[in-house]
């Protein structure tokens, strides 16, 4: 596992950096490559700009209380904050995330849990269209209902 060549994407775990279970990390924090969190860390967790196959994992007893940014992200603990990934995001079983989810690929395992939304990372934003002021063809009396169920609802 430690002082592996294999990437990620070869199915196995490279780590760089473990933050241990007995470790609690007030601050942010900025890695390049493999982090391995069994701890606590509470503030930012973001990969450095450029770090190639920046991989953040979240143990299953690890936590984080802020937002993260890396290319994959792993979660098997618990999150409160948002992730941005630009590549990909997993949750396993035991994931328990509050926060919205920015992502290219999402894998989200039965069990896991988001409070939260998940937002593709191309998706432009968009806001639903406001109602129509003009009454539909055919039967006025349903128009004229509905502008007062709408103004009644405002």
């Amino acid at each position: 596992m430690f002082g592996s060549n294999k990437s990620n994407r070869d199915g196995h775990l490279v780590v760089d950096a473990l933050i241990g279970a007995q470790v609690v990390i007030r601050g942010d924090v900025e890695f390049s490559g493999g982090l391995y969190v069994e701890g606590t860390i509470l503030g930012k967790v973001i990969a450095q700009d450029g770090a190639a196959n920046a991989t953040l994992t979240v143990a299953e007893h690890g936590t984080i209380e802020g937002e993260i940014r890396a290319q994959v992200v792993v979660i098997s603990g618990r999150l409160d904050g948002d992730v941005h990934a630009t590549e990909r995001v997993e949750l396993t079983p035991t994931a328990r995330v509050t926060g919205n989810i920015h992502y290219q690929v999402v894998e989200m395992n039965a069990g896991a849990q988001l409070t939260g939304r998940l937002i593709h990372a191309s998706a432009p934003q968009m806001a639903l269209p406001p109602p129509a002021d003009e009454a539909p063809a055919g039967n006025g009396k349903d128009g004229s209902a509905r502008r007062k169920l709408a103004e009644a609802m405002a």
